[in-house]
């Protein structure tokens, strides 16, 4: 019987700056397909048509008064900034601990100050879009999404290769 792996711990890095100790929570990218409901003439019923990723988004959450992320506010370019969220996950059954490392790219989008109280801790949060996703556990790829340049391999399977290939990219 295998028990839960938990993350111990993490550090978070923006455009290579170490935030360790300054971001208490980060929100990973939920990753989903846009699906079409589809049901022509001769069809028992609808079947869903995949058309692609979803818009992917990472949020930061820093406690204090964060400083050095803004710099890139308005910046352009789709991957103008690269966050790396450094973790290690610990099984409870055999003890082991394993490195998982998230690197993505793309904007800042959306700053939110929070409320500031003398005396109280300030929240601030940091939500960027991205273009790019790798997720990379115990030094394999689990997951890799390039949405400008097509790329898309999950378990080592490019998905996407078949597709550059018939546009001749």
């Amino acid at each position: 019987m295998a028990l839960p792996r938990k993350l111990k711990g993490f550090a978070v890095f923006v455009d290579g700056t170490n935030y360790m100790g300054e971001m208490p929570e980060v929100t990973l990218p939920t990753l989903s397909r846009k699906m079409e409901e589809y049901r022509a003439g001769g069809m028992n019923g609808p079947i869903e048509l995949d058309m692609g990723q979803e818009k992917m988004e990472a949020e930061l959450k820093g406690s204090g008064w964060v400083t050095g992320l803004t710099g890139k506010w308005g910046a352009a370019g789709h991957d103008a900034v690269m966050l790396r969220f450094a973790g290690a996950i610990q099984a409870d059954d055999s003890g082991a601990v394993v490195p998982v490392e998230v690197v993505m790219m793309g904007r800042l989008t959306e700053r939110d100050p929070g409320s500031a109280k003398a005396g109280d801790m300030v929240e601030r949060t940091f939500k960027y879009s991205l273009s790019y996703y790798k997720e990379v556990v115990a030094g394999q790829v689990e997951i890799e999404i390039d949405l400008v340049n097509q790329v898309e391999i999950v378990g080592g399977v490019d998905n996407m290769a078949s597709t550059r290939a018939a546009m001749g990219i």
